[in-house]
């Protein structure tokens, strides 16, 4: 049997699109993120007050960084330079193509070879995996940092003398990786030194060279 049409009084009501905690409707969220370019969601629910944010929008916008360039002061080395760059910009990027520091290394670009480590307010990582914005108001290390008035580190000597490099391109990450060790454990032993390491690849194969070099100059430090 056929069904009779519901008259306009009987038909389902459509949901309402209306979120009473927030105060706000699917229609008038759309129209806010309408042309918001790069601003993440996040952003723009709080300062709609859809997470229930009382922040006012006007400070919401100032932390918002992109989709253009900008200018940003990092401290490298123990000086502070300004440079414009992307907010997708990594930190090795930035190191290399405004500041000219070639000696941080680029290899993987996926964090895998540590080829590119810096020193981070003292502590190694992997530079290409870290965006340049996210350095902003923190210390910077390099490889260009250890030599001071044109005198090579000790280690850097060290691994001349021990042949610890070949082809170089891991030579500057593994350089920083076994001064930071050397920095926090004066005399360590041929087991943390590997450990110290463990995320520096070198494809030339020369780890028993680096191990000598950092053990060679432990042992001169100890004699001290």
């Amino acid at each position: 049997m056929k069904k009779d049409n519901l008259n306009p009084q009987e038909q389902p009501s459509k949901k309402p699109e209306y979120n009473e905690e927030s105060g706000i409707s699917r229609r008038n969220f759309l129209k806010s993120i309408k042309g918001a370019g790069l601003m993440t969601a996040g952003t723009v629910i709080a300062g709609v007050g859809a997470l229930g944010s009382d922040a006012p929008s006007e400070s919401i916008k100032d932390r918002t960084v992109g989709p253009e360039a900008g200018v940003v002061e990092l401290k490298v080395n123990g000086v502070i330079k300004e440079i414009t760059v992307e907010p997708r910009e990594t930190l090795a990027d930035a190191l290399r193509d405004h500041l000219h520091l070639t000696g941080t290394k680029v290899a993987c670009n996926r964090g895998s070879c540590s080829s590119c480590t810096v020193l981070l307010d003292g502590v190694p990582v992997n530079s290409c995996m870290m965006l340049a914005l996210d350095a902003v108001g923190r210390e910077v290390s390099t490889i260009e940092s250890l030599a001071k008035n044109g005198e090579l580190h000790p280690l850097q000597q060290a691994f001349i003398d021990h042949d610890a490099s070949q082809c170089g391109f891991c030579t500057p990450g593994m350089l920083m990786s076994c001064a930071h060790l050397l920095q926090t454990n004066p005399h360590p032993t041929l087991s943390e030194v590997k450990n110290a390491i463990s995320g520096n690849l070198c494809r030339c194969g020369t780890h028993p060279h680096i191990f000598k070099a950092v053990l060679e100059v432990a042992d001169k430090q100890k004699r001290k």
